[in-house]
This record gives C-alpha cells, structure tokens and sequence, in this order.
C-alpha cells in the first residue's frame, strides 16, 4: 500500500493512504465481488455434480468443470487496465445488445416518409435498420460556457498550455512536479486532463501560401513561399499529422436540499437502480455554476508558477469540442458557424453556396433578394 505525506501545521507528518478508493478486501486478497463471483460459480459446480453424481463418475465431472472454474477464476481476479474482466464482460455484452443506430433525436424518431421507404436500403444488404434516439451524457451548454450533465452535475472545460518537460533541469522538473502536485493536492470535486488528438488539415495554409505568394515584393520570396506550400502539400500526403490539445474538466455534482446528504448505502442502491434522481432546483444549479466558477480561478491560480495558462472555453468553443468528441473523424470540423438540425438557413456563405460549410442540414438560403 503506498502512502502520501502531507505536513500539518504541527512539527509531524500524517500518512495518508494514496488508494483509498481500493475495494476492501474481506477475504484475504479478495473483494466482495469476487467473493461474490467465486461462491456462485462454485454454488452453481457443487449442485450440478450434486444431481449427476449417479450418473456420471468423479474424474469424469471434475475434468469437465476444471475449464468451468479457470475461466470463472480468471473473470473474476483478472483485470485489464484497472477494470475486473467481469466488468469489461458486462459491458461487452450490453453493447452487442445495444442498437446500433442511434440518431440525435430528442423530440423522438418520426416516421419514414412512404416515398423515401421505398428506395431505402441497408448496409448489409439484409434486415431492417430501426434507429433509437442517441442518449448523451450532456444535455446542454449554458451561455456560460457550462455544460449541463443532467442528474450527473455541470462541468466546465478549460484549455490549458503546454510546458516542455525534457528539456529543463533537474530543479526545475522538480519546481514542475511540486507546483502539479499542488494542484492535486487542491483538488475538492472530480477533475479531469484530456489530452486530444485530431487530425490536422494543412489545406487553408497552403491555399493561402499560394494565393499571397503573387503580392510578395520580391521574387526570391515568392518562390520561398511557393516551396514553402510544396514542402506542406507534401507533408500532409506522406505523413499523419495530429494536433494536440490539452484539457482540464471540472465536474460539480448538484447537491439538492433535503436529501439529507449522501444517505444510507441501500437508499444510494436504490437512487443508483431507478436512475432517475429527483432534478435540482434552480438554486442548486447556480451555486454549482459558482462552484464551478471558482475552481477554474483556482486552477488558473495554481498551475501559473509553472506557465501552464488555462482559459475556460466559451460556449461555442464548448459545443464544438462535444461534437468533435462524438464524431471524430467527420471531415466537416465543428465550429459554431455550423447551422442545428432544426434551422432553416437563410442566406449564403461568403464567397459563394457552399453546403458543408453550413452542417448537413441546409435547406434554403437567399441569393440577392430571391429564395431557393
């Protein structure tokens, strides 16, 4: 068990547990679940050999459970990047029984019109496809910024910079290290660091590499330009180039009056059964948003002596990441120009009609004075 110091204002130090989050052992090495796991199947062994010990000899019934009880010995010890396999089993099995198309339609999935259903086909050729309403975590982006999780919380996204780690000295990875621990060591409520990786399209740089390379005052720096885009155009067809960006979440949990605070465990295995906890009232909702509010301050606060910068990310900036997170290889970037599935677009794009840049739900759009 590994520990963490933490000094007091007295002249000693209190060891605190670092996995206190650990699932307690009850018998010996071993948790409840496992415990749990382990019972049943061994149950589940002893009354079948119960009911065919007549009829089947002893090394015949133990060579056919041995199988039986290595697989159920290793889904319930075995783990795979800190998830029990059991765990990972049910999940992989309520994933093959999930729909497979989901469809962003909160107000329900309408009917097929007749003359679209008789030229509808399927992927695989065979079966029909039944789209389910897509459920996502969050509900909703504030005008601050703040995304609304429903009865899971808010959270709030921050971007924040990048230091390089290699290249300093050994005082100063440690000065690094302290002021990152800190940060950790401040920490009241859920935190998250998401490092993403996206694609990266070089196309709008080398257009306009070519297309201001003409208005360069000399020629030696028109050719520099051009060759300059080459050296891109080149880059992107040969090689996978990825941005990254760095970003803190902060979750606040809405706590609602009366509820007497966290509760018995049985009135907590209830709430988590029904899964349709009792919805804060507004005034809960705004003192997690001022919850909220302070944690990026002190986030900011904290990680400045390392020259780490963290900006909390508008709502436009807020729902482009969402999207992008749930659809990632779109060739369509999200951005906040981009029209909802229930707008009606009504003018033109500068430069000329360009559908994709407005989403994929262009309708009609106005060109001087006349509406298509």
């Amino acid at each position: 068990m590994s520990y963490h110091e933490t000094r007091t204002s007295g002249s000693y130090a209190v060891r605190i547990p670092a996995d206190v989050d650990r699932p307690d052992r009850i018998l010996g090495p071993l948790t409840g679940r496992q415990v749990l796991i382990l019972a049943a199947a061994a149950g589940l062994l002893y009354g079948a050999y119960h009911l065919t010990r007549d009829l089947v000899p002893l090394l015949v019934f133990a060579l056919a459970a041995l199988p039986i009880a290595a697989i159920t010995a290793v889904v319930a010890m075995g783990q795979r990047d800190g998830i029990s396999l059991d765990r990972l089993a049910l999940a992989a099995l309520r994933q093959a029984l999930s729909p497979r198309h989901r469809v962003a339609a909160p107000e329900g999935i309408p009917a097929v019109p007749q003359w679209l259903a008789q030229h509808a086909t399927t992927a695989g050729g065979s079966g029909a496809v039944s789209p389910v309403p897509l459920e996502l975590p969050a509900e909703a982006v504030t005008d601050a910024g703040v995304i609304d999780l429903g009865p899971d919380g808010l959270a709030v996204l921050a971007v924040c910079s990048t230091v390089n780690f290699g290249l300093r000295t050994a005082a100063e990875q440690q000065a690094l290290v302290a002021v990152f621990a800190r940060f950790l060591n401040g920490l009241t409520a859920p935190a998250q660091l998401l490092v993403r990786a996206q694609r990266l399209d070089l196309s709008t740089q080398i257009a306009e590499l070519h297309e201001s390379a003409p208005r360069l005052p000399h020629p030696a720096l028109e050719h520099a330009a051009r060759e300059h885009a080459d050296y891109l155009t080149q880059l992107a067809a040969t090689t996978d180039l990825l941005r990254r960006q760095v970003l803190l979440v902060l979750r606040e949990p809405l706590h609602t009056t009366g509820s007497g605070g966290l509760g018995s465990p049985l009135a907590l295995l209830r709430r988590n059964r029904s899964r349709q906890p009792v919805r804060p009232d507004e005034g809960a909702r705004r003192a997690a948003e001022t919850r909220l509010a302070q944690r990026v301050q002190e986030a900011t606060a904290l990680l400045a002596p390392a020259g780490i910068t963290v900006t909390a990310l508008d709502p436009g900036t807020a729902t482009s990441v969402l999207a992008a997170a749930c659809n990632p290889d779109s060739l369509i970037p999200p951005g906040t120009a981009m029209a909802t599935a229930d707008e009606v677009i009504t003018t033109a794009p500068t430069g000329g009609w360009n559908p994709a840049a407005f989403g994929t739900t262009a309708s009609t759009y106005q060109d001087g004075g006349e509406q298509r």
